[in-house]
């Protein structure tokens, strides 16, 4: 693995959750940092700005909490995603809140923002930055980030349109450093092959909207149980951007997921927030790997069996 010893040694399956525009929460990501894969969630979700560093000091607490009751159990270090564009008004304030708590990993996404980057540096943290192209890479990696996020076809909200097989493949040519992947993966047989590609971590979104933790309403946890790949849709309706979406939480909004025109006059922001809040909040978004998501468990028990499935296809492989 190309991951620093230290995070890799806390970890119990190689896994980064991915961070979910208003569905993660601070409960979310602390329970998942303590069962042992790395816990997001954006700084946009806190609301309003202020309310960052309270959730912030919250998580750093929390965590602290459960080191101290479990004597010997290190917890996975959490993740804040920002949003680097134009359109953030909040990227400045929010830079200085996680700089001022010093957060162990930002994800950057859209785009890689040196200044970001350097302030992150300073005082010893770990830059990744969300990709769908080689092309997009090799600009991340020219602004100084430590690590990238191959994000590949099926991924939930925003989505890339590239096979993981090519997008990893491509950025594995000439980038030793930490690589996560993204796209349809759901289980603990899906993180082995994104290992077997190339890739030190798998990120994963979809599954923990399926927890009690997540922020989601009850009908979009339930809509992700019942749901199957067939049920996505993917779309720059939205925000400009093509990103996955199921479909009935489009039909229920009063549109048909098979006529979305976007008109291009109208698309102001591709920030996850940018189009409204209603986007998210109403139009859910949900990766290919849906179908493999059949009940609603806590953070903890998903990552569970994160690890026993990892495990199970490490011991199929093997032949034993």
């Amino acid at each position: 693995m190309a991951l620093p010893a230290d995070l890799q040694s806390r970890l119990r399956v190689p896994v980064m959750a991915a961070p979910m525009f208003i569905v993660s929460s601070p409960a979310l990501v602390v329970a998942q940092c303590c069962a042992g894969v790395i816990g997001s969630m954006p700084a946009l979700n806190a609301r309003p700005q202020a309310q960052l560093d309270e959730w912030i000091v919250g998580i750093k607490r929390d965590i602290a909490d459960f080191e101290a009751a479990n004597p010997g159990r290190r917890a996975a270090p959490y993740a804040i995603n920002q949003i680097a564009h134009r359109t953030n008004d909040r990227l400045q304030a929010d830079t200085e809140s996680l700089v001022r708590h010093e957060v162990p990993i930002v994800i950057i996404s859209l785009q890689a923002n040196r200044e970001i980057v350097d302030a992150v540096h300073s005082y010893g943290g770990l830059v990744f930055n969300d990709v769908i192209s080689d092309r997009h890479a090799r600009k991340s990696v020219d602004n100084g980030v430590d690590g990238l996020i191959a994000v590949a076809a099926g991924a939930g909200g925003h989505t890339g349109n590239l096979s993981p097989f090519a997008l990893v493949a491509e950025i594995r040519r000439w980038w030793q450093g930490p690589l996560a992947l993204s796209g349809a993966i759901a289980n603990g047989a899906a993180v082995l092959a994104a290992r077997a590609m190339g890739a030190d971590l798998a990120y994963i979104g979809t599954p923990f909207i399926a927890t009690p933790e997540a922020q989601a309403t009850e009908a979009y946890k339930l809509a992700v149980v019942e749901a199957t790949a067939a049920d996505i849709v993917t779309t720059d309706y939205f925000s400009g951007v093509p990103a996955n979406f199921l479909a009935n939480s489009i039909r229920a909004s009063g549109l048909d997921p098979a006529r979305l025109v976007r008109q291009p006059d109208k698309v102001t922001n591709v920030s996850p927030d940018g189009d409204s809040h209603r986007t998210w909040r109403d139009i859910w978004g949900c990766g290919h790997g849906v179908g493999g998501i059949i009940d609603i468990v806590p953070a903890a028990e998903r990552v569970a069996r994160l690890v026993k499935e990892y495990a199970a296809a490490q011991h199929a492989l093997s032949g034993d």
